[in-house]
């Protein structure tokens, strides 16, 4: 069974400045479990079939003026049936009307009402995202994770194989560490994974023959970052004689976790080469793919057009 994660119904107040119009005694516990929302279209009539309690509700401008036509006992019937479910929380936009009806049924049910001056679209949009980096389903993974010019990258391969001595070389490098070991990453939507490090070990970095090490008290704060995108994923292995490695990089592998595909390259590593540069470059390149250019693909078009060209002279000399 999937493990379902939660998110303190405070911190979403403080993180979007929420009034609070009413909490109830047990407010600091209420936690939302769902990144979804919903609009109480329908239950403001009365249909509650389908309805999903552990949602958070939110009523926009088109809610409140249909409130609005209604007399005041109607009113409070409507949010007597809306908050005897148990919702964590109602939330009014757009500076909407604070019904008396519906602060009275709140503190007889015991439901946090908020209200915010954003628009109701605008609003929900942010919420749901923030709500997606907060229960977005997440996996660990042994490597480290650093940030190389923009792009979020991956370091993958056996122990001991120098994952950690490339990551403080590129951290000297102007780099910044993200995770190192242990990298947990959460999925927030459908492509897009982001990576952190697991509380206990951020910002420590294992050296073998050294130890751990704080990576932000020995470089400073601009060596270290709190998460970062994925986009790419680079394993290391040691160098194997006879074993065919890509030289050209036409064809893009890839690596799924949690269903997203994340561009995947392998390096070899034997004596001699430097790690730290060859992941720039990886980083870079995978950066300018991103943006449209390819030059795997476009040294074999100019290989294919030569070759093209001299049969095509080779022909006229005949």
């Amino acid at each position: 069974m999937e493990q379902r994660y939660s998110v303190k119904l405070s911190t979403l107040v403080d993180e979007f400045g929420l009034t609070k119009e009413y909490t109830p005694p047990n407010y600091d516990q209420v936690r939302v479990v769902t990144p979804d929302l919903n609009r109480p279209g329908m239950q403001l009539v009365g249909f509650f079939s389908h309805f999903d309690n552990e949602r958070l509700q939110l009523m926009g401008t088109v809610e409140s003026m249909y409130l609005k036509t209604l007399p005041p006992v109607e009113r409070r019937k409507i949010f007597e049936e809306l908050m005897k479910r148990h919702i964590p929380a109602l939330i009014i936009c757009h500076c909407m009307e604070v019904y008396p009806e519906c602060l009275e049924m709140a503190k007889k049910h015991q439901v946090t009402l908020l209200s915010t001056e954003l628009d109701t679209s605008v609003f929900e949009a942010e919420l749901i995202t923030t709500l997606n980096v907060h229960l977005g389903p997440r996996i660990t993974r042994h490597g480290t994770m650093m940030e190389v010019y923009g792009e979020g990258i991956m370091i993958m391969g056996e122990s001991g194989v120098g994952k950690s001595e490339c990551a403080i070389e590129l951290v000297k490098r102007g780099h910044r560490l993200i995770a190192d070991d242990a990298v947990e990453l959460k999925k927030i939507s459908y492509r897009t994974l982001f990576a952190q490090a697991p509380p206990l070990i951020q910002h420590y970095i294992e050296i073998r023959g050294i130890g751990v090490v704080d990576v932000m008290r020995l470089f400073g704060m601009g060596a270290i970052k709190t998460y970062q995108e994925l986009d790419l994923i680079i394993n290391i292995e040691t160098w194997q004689d006879g074993m065919s490695y890509d030289r050209l990089g036409l064809e893009t592998q890839y690596t799924t976790l949690m269903g997203v595909k994340i561009p995947t390259v392998t390096i070899p590593v034997k004596p001699g080469r430097n790690l730290a540069v060859i992941i720039e470059v990886a980083a870079m390149n995978n950066r300018q793919k991103k943006l449209g250019y390819n030059t795997a693909q476009e040294f074999t078009e100019r290989i294919n057009k030569h070759f093209a060209q001299s049969m095509l002279n080779g022909g006229g000399n005949d």
